[in-house]
């Protein structure tokens, strides 16, 4: 990043200072390519939020489309509203439901002129951790030109790129990378429609060169795996005395439970509650999504798997990072059990 701030200029000018920031910028992308095990295009955008902006919005069939229940607040669910996939209760896509969403497209007002669907699915939920099977989904959907596009937020730099995806999103601040800076990864620049001066004519916007090489870097010191497994020992431990005090360790009840995000329910303690005493132990620990603008409701994606109210009620989520340290953890696993035994 300190490169980029001291050679910064405007990649999309011509003089020479400009040529030499296009030429880091570019080197960027390629050097992401490679690393992300990508063969498709790069569109480097200010993050999730963004690049699920450009791939809904730069689609060649905006109006038509469905994402799973359990997608993050980047996703404009809303604008689903009659065309959310449910999930099962153990987190994964409904594989039925799908097949008979993307076979039904007499849903849509103008069916006939449809062409092609987007379905969205995320690889691994922010929430729970639960990860998607992404080739049973892709299966699910026959018609050749309909594209899957992969929230993959939570799983770049811990899993591949799913080579299922027409299109991915990715956020640097997830992996290690600087805040304020992602990418949308596109197998074709076909399947957009223009919509900006910047990258290719496919985003507004001046690039962020020292936010674009600071990710490069991040998504290149990514290790395999993510986070050693001695940092997350202490939380195997934490799982039987989950289950001995009456909680709920949802990873039991999840169809592929990624180690790096666990929902974790006390017995007879909110979720609410659970937060601001975590806090007060200097532990940061939150209910629900960390994209939901600080909200302290019950969680939608527990709600759409079905999860017992008292349950999601009492559910918060723990996240570990590159930099999580096992001294950390294992603080987390005794305030959480010095809390839970005193109930």
């Amino acid at each position: 990043m300190a490169e980029g701030f001291a050679l910064w200029a405007n990649p999309s000018s011509p003089h020479a200072e400009g040529r030499k920031a296009r030429s880091l910028l570019e080197d960027a992308r390629e050097r992401m390519k490679v690393a992300l095990g990508w063969e498709g295009e790069v569109i480097f955008t200010s993050g999730a939020s963004e690049a699920a902006e450009v791939a809904f919005n730069g689609s060649q069939s905006t109006e038509f489309g469905f994402v799973s229940e359990v997608e993050q607040a980047a996703i404009n669910l809303a604008a689903f509203e009659n065309r959310k996939l449910p999930v099962l209760p153990n987190g994964s896509v409904d594989l039925f439901a799908l097949r008979k969403a993307v076979d039904n497209r007499s849903l849509f007002p103008n069916a006939l002129d449809i062409g092609v669907l987007d379905v969205a699915v995320q690889q691994v939920n922010s929430e729970t951790g639960n990860r998607q099977n992404l080739k049973e989904v892709k299966a699910a959907i026959p018609v050749v030109d309909d594209r899957l596009i992969v929230d993959c937020a939570q799983s770049v730099g811990k899993y591949a790129i799913p080579q299922e995806a027409d299109l991915a999103i990715i956020s640097a601040h997830k992996f290690g990378g600087p805040i304020g800076v992602g990418a949308l990864l596109v197998k074709d620049y076909a399947m957009l429609n223009p919509s900006g001066g910047q990258e290719r004519g496919y985003r507004r916007g001046t690039e962020n060169l020292p936010g674009v090489l600071g990710m490069a870097a991040a998504l290149e010191a990514c290790g395999d795996p993510y986070v050693a497994p001695q940092v997350l020992e202490p939380l195997d431990t934490l799982a039987e005395e989950c289950r001995r005090l009456g909680g709920t360790w949802l990873s039991d009840r999840l169809s592929d439970p990624t180690p790096y995000i666990r929902a974790i329910a006390m017995p007879k303690m909110s979720a609410t509650a659970q937060v601001m005493r975590f806090d007060m132990a200097g532990i940061a620990v939150s209910q629900g999504s960390a994209c939901s603008s600080g909200t302290m409701k019950t969680s939608r994606v527990l709600e759409a798997m079905q999860v017992e109210p008292e349950i999601a009620a009492n559910t918060i989520r723990v996240s570990v990072g590159w930099n999580t340290t096992r001294a950390e953890v294992e603080r987390f696993c005794e305030v959480w059990i010095d809390m839970a035994s005193r109930k």
